[in-house]
């Protein structure tokens, strides 16, 4: 692992914001290094309000969105809202469809089947409208580059509204309306929205004009805290007002379809991290084992027995999910050691029987192991199909580009994308990309990195620090967990390896004469050499709360550990 600090904050803009919050050091350090250096900014980031929210009608198309809807309601035409089938597209269609649903009747939802249509508009899904005698296509988190998907509809009299997130093309397609912040043209203060929370952003717009404030959308926030949560976006500005608050339904008040997944989870107050970890993989699995329309028949289902029914379906595909992703991962790594390919710059592998609908996880988890640029392949059809996964800092889609003339065709951004290739090109693709990789990452890539906010005494580790950083909360992308190094601490003896497999680590440190501090280490089973006969370390951690019997402790939960040197 390597250790990197972040860059110290402004001396001044820390002192500025030590003496208008009256906070300590270390806690205006870690405002400033989030951006965060007036009072303001830091009232807009302890405090955020619903009337935080910015004006819908600031994003570019808005007005003629919500007249073409009004328009089709006025007409009682029939709108078929369509969705991407992962948790960004379901809870986006799902959250359109209950909203519209509550004032006006013809309203039915369609997500594509994820091996038989693929990602984004599909032709099945225009001709589907068009043979139910529908005339506009609300599409959620997909459809910025669908412009010949637009034209086709077009020329069948339906027209499309667009939400999407994703960077625009040249070309915008030729919808009613484009609702995307990420447009050139769109002078919207927030770019950062996910589908979900774009979809959100039109439901606002219709709410206004009938006479409806904000208070009467908070019971569709748990869905965009879950599309917020899942889609890994920054959870700044609008999003963080978004996922606060919509954390606050999921854990108060949650539509039944979320509370039928939170039947056996025994915590009492869900944490972004939580929704990331528990809801966001259900619904997922959904789309990945069986189809993304049970995950949107779950969010919108509000009788409680029904969805705890289509819970359980889902609650199946996931363990099914689950043990898929475990055994192909074992199968690829064996592969990985068979072809003696373990000293690689990158990892690709294939075989023709792997499910399609996990291989993305698949490679996630291969990057654990080696850490490098990962493509995991399949059969797919009469062609190899494959999803990508990079490091942290190198251009997965540059690199793919360079190998370009193997490929069928290839989508995605730096980190993660997905390809399509000819069986009989495997191999000269699998060649020509470890060359690229090879010549163009930097091998400082190559090592994971921790990023750490700050050092810190165990002096300092007091219940009120502890108080004040879970109102940094929800943390994520933009707004980390802080990570703090502290250093010469040593174990009192009572240190030891945890867990079935004894993977884990768990320990009691001081550093100098301070109280201990109990510590668990996820992965680090192997370390526990370094603390024997209380050897001097050092260590980087984020602060936790450990509940036992009622009573809470802090602890330190590790990411690693390394000998002290003086």
């Amino acid at each position: 692992m390597r250790w990197n600090f972040h860059s110290k904050p402004n001396p001044s803009a820390v002192r500025h914001l030590m003496d208008v919050l009256h906070i300590d050091e270390r806690v205006a350090h870690l405002l400033v290094q989030r951006g965060i250096t007036t009072y303001e900014e830091a009232k807009a980031f302890f405090r955020p309000t619903l009337n935080d929210l910015h004006n819908p009608y600031l994003m570019k198309d808005m007005e003629q969105a919500v007249f073409r809807i009004e328009q089709a309601m006025n007409n009682r035409e029939n709108i078929l809202v369509f969705g991407d089938y992962d948790v960004d597209g379901t809870t986006a269609v799902s959250l359109m469809a209950s909203y519209l649903r509550s004032f006006y009747p013809y309203v039915a939802t369609y997500i594509p089947d994820r091996y038989a249509e693929g990602y984004g508009i599909s032709y099945q899904g225009i001709d589907f409208a068009e043979d139910n005698g529908m005339t506009l296509i609300i599409a959620l988190d997909c459809g910025i580059k669908s412009i010949d998907h637009v034209n086709y509809a077009k020329a069948k009299g339906i027209d499309f509204i667009i939400c999407d997130h994703h960077r625009p093309g040249d070309t915008l397609p030729d919808a009613v309306a484009v609702l995307d912040p990420k447009r050139d043209d769109c002078s919207y203060p927030y770019d950062e929205l996910c589908g979900c929370g774009v979809g959100f952003k039109l439901i606002q717009a219709l709410s206004e004009r009938r006479g409806q404030t904000i208070l009467d959308l908070i019971p569709y926030l748990d869905l965009v805290a879950t599309a917020i949560a899942a889609d890994i976006v920054p959870i700044t500005g609008e999003n963080r007002v978004l996922a606060k608050f919509g954390l606050q339904v999921i854990n108060e008040n949650p539509r039944p379809g979320i509370k039928a997944l939170l039947t056996q989870v025994k915590k009492s107050e869900l944490t972004i991290t939580d929704v990331v970890f528990i809801i966001a993989p259900r619904i997922n699995a959904a789309g990945r084992i069986q189809h993304g329309n049970a995950a949107v028949s779950l969010l919108t289902e509000m009788n409680l027995e029904q969805a705890v029914q289509f819970a359980a379906d889902i609650e199946q595909h996931n363990k099914d999910r689950r043990e898929l992703d475990k055994t192909i991962t074992e199968e690829a790594l064996r592969q990985i050691q068979d072809l003696n390919e373990t000293e690689r710059f990158t990892t690709v592998v294939y075989q023709e029987d792997w499910h399609k609908g996990v291989i993305g996880i698949v490679a996630s988890r291969l990057t654990e192991t080696y850490y490098r640029p990962t493509i995991v392949f399949t059969k797919s059809g009469d062609k190899l199909a494959a999803s990508a996964r990079s490091v942290k800092d190198f251009d997965l889609y540059e690199a793919l580009e360079a190998c370009s003339e193997h490929l069928i065709q290839f989508g995605g951004h730096k980190y993660a994308a997905g390809m399509t290739l000819y069986e009989e090109n495997y191999p000269a693709f699998k060649a020509a990309f470890e060359e690229v990789v090879k010549k163009t990452i930097d091998p400082n890539l190559l090592i994971p990195e921790i990023a750490v906010d700050a050092e810190i005494q165990f002096s300092d580790i007091t219940p009120k620090l502890m108080r004040l950083l879970k109102q940094f909360e929800p943390y994520g992308p933009g707004n980390m967990t802080p990570t703090f190094l502290a250093k010469n601490l040593y174990d009192t003896g009572y240190g030891k390896r945890i867990g079935s497999d004894e993977s884990h680590l768990k320990l009691n440190l001081k550093q100098g004469t301070s109280e201990t501090i109990g510590a668990v280490g996820f992965g680090l089973g192997d370390k526990v050499t370094l603390i024997e006969n209380r050897q001097k370390i050092d260590a980087v951690f984020c602060l936790d709360e450990n509940e036992f019997n009622g009573s809470v402790t802090l602890q330190l939960r590790l990411k690693d550990l390394r000998n002290h040197h003086d």
